[in-house]
Formats: C-alpha cells, sequence, structure tokens
C-alpha cells in the first residue's frame, strides 16, 4: 500500500510540475483544508489525469487512516477553571466556528479545567500562521503538540 502510494505521489508531482512550467500560478497546499481533496486546490487550467483504480487507492486509504491519530498541533485558545468557565468556553467555540468554518475546534473538560482549541495542523508552521492572527483576540493562547484528527 505504501508503494502505491509513493507511486501516486511521484506521478502527481511528475505531472504537476509538467503543468507549473505552463504558469505561474501556484496554489497552496496544507492540512487546513480538511474535507477537501488535493486535487480541487490545484487551480484552473491544470487537469490532473488519473485511472479510477488509482484514485479509488487513495480515497481508500484516506478511509483506513482517518481514524488513527496522528502527532500535530493545535492551538490552544481558553483554557479556565473559574465559575463562569464553561459559559466562556461554548461561547469562544461558537465564535471560533464562525470564525474558521472548515478547522477543526475542539472543547474539552478535564477536571477542573475546561479547555478549547482550534485545528489539526501537521507542521508548527501551519499552526502559526493562524496563531498570529488569534493573538489580538485571545493574548492567552499558545500552540500546543498533540494528537491530532488525520487530514481528509
Amino acid at each position: 500500500m505504501k508503494r502505491i502510494l509513493l507511486i501516486l505521489t511521484v506521478l502527481l508531482l511528475g505531472n504537476i510540475s509538467l503543468q507549473a512550467q505552463d504558469t505561474t500560478r501556484t496554489a497552496p497546499v496544507d492540512s487546513t483544508l480538511v474535507g477537501k481533496s488535493i486535487l480541487s486546490v490545484l487551480g484552473s487550467g491544470i487537469q490532473v489525469e488519473q485511472s479510477a483504480p488509482v484514485r479509488q487507492a487513495l480515497e481508500k486509504y484516506t478511509q483506513a487512516n482517518a481514524q488513527k491519530p496522528i502527532s500535530g498541533y493545535r492551538i490552544r485558545v481558553f483554557y479556565d477553571n473559574g465559575p463562569q468557565a464553561r459559559a466562556k468556553s461554548e461561547s469562544i467555540e461558537q465564535v471560533l466556528r464562525k470564525q474558521f468554518p472548515g478547522t477543526g475546534v475542539y472543547r474539552s473538560f478535564e477536571s477542573p479545567n475546561y479547555k478549547v482549541s482550534i485545528g489539526d495542523f501537521r507542521s508548527k508552521d501551519e499552526a502559526l500562521r493562524i496563531f498570529n492572527s488569534l493573538k489580538g483576540a485571545y493574548p492567552t493562547a499558545f500552540i500546543i503538540k498533540e494528537s491530532i484528527n488525520y487530514p481528509r
């Protein structure tokens, strides 16, 4: 299965590099695009041709690994144990879901603390992009290394 994925990656990168010679635009790809096909972010004018068995193998691989946690980063936006901590955590969760649709927002309770985290980032660099936009509204936010959900 790893061999198939490696071959698919090499073929895809080869095709993209050939197409990239004809255009000056590149599409950023990172794990904040959870729920989207990587092929959908390539931009207009770029076509990737692959056989149905290759596409099915990639989808099957993604589905098989979707439940496996992987090591990554999240941004801890809220951490408190005060009398109003539950209400504050619910409020912050709702605000973040509206502000960053499509990005995972996680609220948890670990006695006696309520926590709110955002993101399933594979690298610290990806987490820093969102972190910098959150720092003004949430000055106590910080990046944590944690098990994250498998990017889809």
